[in-house]
């Protein structure tokens, strides 16, 4: 059951549970301690209790968490448990490669692809042809597509996004480098995704891990 008035925080770190329960039952470890799955996550013992008690907290005393149940209980929390329909608008190296990544597995069906280059035309990715982007609405009137992920430039990406909301898409995961939920109506999701922002990141504590080492 979601609960309201839960931080960002606290749901930012939901898929990190989700993919590392899935790597313990792929491993065949069926039952875990908040301890042990702290050491694989770098996250406190203390905070997943929390983070979990937010649910309902899902642990025995004495028996830890049945991974099984866990991860299936976060998946209902993420919407997981039932699969999402899902096009990708931008069919260039970075579209071609979220297609080709296989996000079914955690419930998300990617149905369709549209760009407006035409050589890219009717060319397959994991079956799923390339359509041009005026196919686009009555794809999405005639398939129930709930997300729609943007891998275009970004001086495209306000129009397109548009497009969709004024075709019925109330989701968006937008690789388009610009904060679309600040344009958007507040009835629409939106996820922006900066690679450029991760980076920078990655920048930052490769340097403070530099002049620790200096030290």
């Amino acid at each position: 059951m979601k609960e309201k008035g839960i931080s960002k925080a606290v749901i930012s770190r939901l898929p990190r549970y989700y993919r590392y329960l899935g790597e313990l039952l792929d491993s065949g470890i069926e039952r875990i301690s908040s301890g042990e799955l702290s050491e694989r996550m770098k996250v406190t013992a203390s905070q997943i209790r929390q983070d979990l008690n937010n649910f309902g907290g899902f642990g025995q005393q004495g028996y830890g968490y049945n991974a099984y149940v866990l991860r299936e209980e976060i998946g209902k929390i993420l919407g997981l448990d039932k699969m999402h329909n899902m096009i990708i608008v931008g069919a260039g190296h970075l579209g071609q490669a979220l297609g080709n990544y296989g996000f079914e597995k955690n419930g998300f069906q990617i149905i369709g692809m549209f760009d407006v280059d035409p050589a890219l035309k009717g060319r397959l990715v994991r079956g799923i042809p390339i359509r041009m982007l005026d196919e686009m609405p009555q794809f999405i009137a005639e398939h129930s597509v709930e997300i729609a992920a943007l891998t275009i430039p970004k001086d495209a990406s306000i129009e397109v996004a548009k497009t969709l909301t004024d075709n019925g898409i109330r989701a968006i995961w937008n690789c388009a480098h610009t904060d679309l939920n600040l344009i958007l109506p507040k009835d629409v999701v939106v996820e922006n995704v900066h690679l450029s922002d991760s980076l920078m990141r990655l920048s930052y504590n490769l340097s403070a891990l530099k002049e620790e080492e200096a030290e």
